[in-house]
Formats: structure tokens, C-alpha cells, sequence
């Protein structure tokens, strides 16, 4: 996966309260924008990163939810509009 827009990766995110094999993401703020990125193991949980640069790898639902196609969840912080960064 890569990052969608240059920004920093502001801190770990746990969607879920108990432990499993995709309770991970993370959050990125960019100009105006603010996302979570679940169900990745990202390469880092801090720090600067440019647009393109590779940001984490999609963890495998299959393991929580059988016959589930694996995604990441993108989630919005704020009320901005991300479709061109997508």
C-alpha cells in the first residue's frame, strides 16, 4: 500500500478492543486532510511520509471473517473530501 497524499503519520490506530489477526492501522494527516487506515501493518507509526511512498501491507481478513475479500478500511477524521487523493 501507499500513501495517498504527503502527509505524517500521526500514531497507531486499533479498531478493535480485543486482539486479532487485522487489529491494526494507523492515522495520517495531510493539508486539510485526516484519515485511519485499518487492517494494514503499517511500516511505521510516525513520521513524515511523501505521497507514493509505500505506507504498510494489507493485513488478511480471511483470518477474522472466512470468505471476506481483504481490504483497508478508510475512514475520514474530518469533513474533508478525499475522492481525488483516492
Amino acid at each position: 500500500m501507499y500513501a495517498p497524499f504527503s502527509g505524517t503519520i500521526e500514531r497507531q490506530v486499533i479498531p478493535y478492543k480485543i486482539s486479532n489477526a487485522i487489529n491494526n492501522g494507523l492515522q495520517l494527516h495531510g493539508s486539510g486532510f485526516c484519515v485511519k487506515m485499518l487492517y494494514m501493518q503499517p511500516v511505521k507509526y510516525g513520521g513524515q511520509i511523501p505521497k507514493g511512498n509505500e505506507i504498510g501491507v494489507m493485513l488478511p481478513m480471511q483470518r477474522v471473517y472466512p470468505g471476506i475479500t481483504s481490504h483497508v478500511h478508510i475512514e475520514n477524521c474530518n469533513r474533508t473530501d478525499l475522492t481525488g487523493n483516492l
